[in-house]
């Protein structure tokens, strides 16, 4: 049977749902249902004749049609730091993974933790007609999100919390308090931290952590080996640099991201001190790379697939206004060569 015939296009030679109808013998919202990818897969006779059909005619979904049909775009607009931040790539790789099972597309901007790029991103972003945006560049000081609230825009933080906006976060001060816990167990009593950037939520709360885990221990906190840094590479280099040149050098170091951990362990190396023989160094996020490093690196996993579920189900969920929603998920303990007991 010749599918492709004139009468089955739609205008300008389009296969259209109708098309499709006419020759499988069925109605069009049969059609629609059945070749929606959003709604479970129909496995009959009927669904399979509709598909054969379909892919014989060539039919593509119209999605910018189906769309103003649900004033919807199913496109949620996503910004980031920087996509070179393999925390961000991953998180990023995770929202769009979760967006396709229903249907939608991520759509990415990267603004260098830059809050009037944040602004001009959400902008074209929502120019764009994105059904609402995830932001993982939240900041201290930053109103961005409040004025996404006053303009009505769905819109959620994840990674990093302001403290009152939807957020879909990890379990900082819980990820804080068991990276330098395992340290105490394994004997440390002077512990540094590489504490990342003050102004993101997860760096305060993974410090607060770390300070919650020392206190219960009855170990004194010493500012001096409290480095705050940013989440580069370079940065942990030079972090790890000014801790050794104390002193009094720490027996472990906490490094409140992988990237300041790998910065830390390149310095350490390169320096002739060992990991773990003479300092013990654990990581946070557990990116790909740490588990095949010369000495692999103790960290903290943070599943990413569970932030992005929860920060789409967070930005589909209809909210009172002033109401606080937010989502935590939990890290855990990754335990590798690069941590180890105390000599005695």
């Amino acid at each position: 049977m010749a599918l492709m015939g004139r009468d089955l296009e739609g205008r300008g030679g389009r296969v259209t749902l109708h098309s499709v109808a006419a020759a499988a013998g069925v109605s069009k919202s049969t059609v629609s249902r059945i070749l929606d990818e959003r709604l479970p897969h129909s496995d009959n006779e009927t669904a399979r004749r509709v598909r054969q059909v379909a892919a014989d005619l060539g039919y593509i979904r119209d999605i910018s049609a189906s769309s103003l049909r649900r004033g919807k775009t199913m496109a949620i607009g996503v910004i980031v730091p920087r996509l070179t931040d393999t925390v961000m790539a991953m998180l990023y790789e995770a929202i769009a993974k979760a967006c396709a099972k229903s249907g939608r597309i991520a759509l990415v901007a990267t603004t260098d933790d830059n809050i009037d790029a944040d602004e001009r991103a959400a902008e074209t972003l929502i120019q764009r007609g994105v059904d609402g945006l995830i932001l993982a560049t939240a900041r201290t000081g930053d109103d961005l999100p409040d004025k996404l609230e006053k303009r009505g825009v769905p819109h959620v933080l994840a990674l990093r919390t302001d403290g009152h906006s939807p957020s879909a976060i990890g379990d900082d001060r819980l990820g804080g308090y068991l990276a330098t816990r395992h340290l105490i167990d394994l004997g440390h009593r002077r512990i540094a931290i590489i504490a990342g950037p003050s102004f993101a939520s997860s760096s305060r709360d993974r410090l607060a952590g770390y300070k919650q885990a020392l206190e219960e221990a009855s170990i004194s906190v010493d500012p001096s080996l409290v480095v705050e840094s940013s989440f580069s590479i370079e940065a942990g280099a030079e972090a790890a640099e000014a801790i050794m040149a104390l002193d009094q050098r720490p027996t472990a170091i906490f490094a409140v991201n992988d990237n300041t951990a790998i910065g830390a362990l390149s310095k350490l190396t390169n320096m002739g001190i060992a990991v773990p023989g003479d300092i013990s160094l654990v990581g946070y996020n557990d990116i790909p790379i740490v588990s095949h490093l010369p000495t692999p690196l103790t960290t903290m996993r943070v599943p990413f697939d569970q932030i992005a579920a929860a920060a789409l189900e967070l930005l589909d969920m209809p909210l009172a206004a002033g109401k606080q929603t937010k989502m935590l998920v939990a890290p855990t303990l990754i335990p590798r060569r690069s941590s180890g007991r105390i000599a005695e």
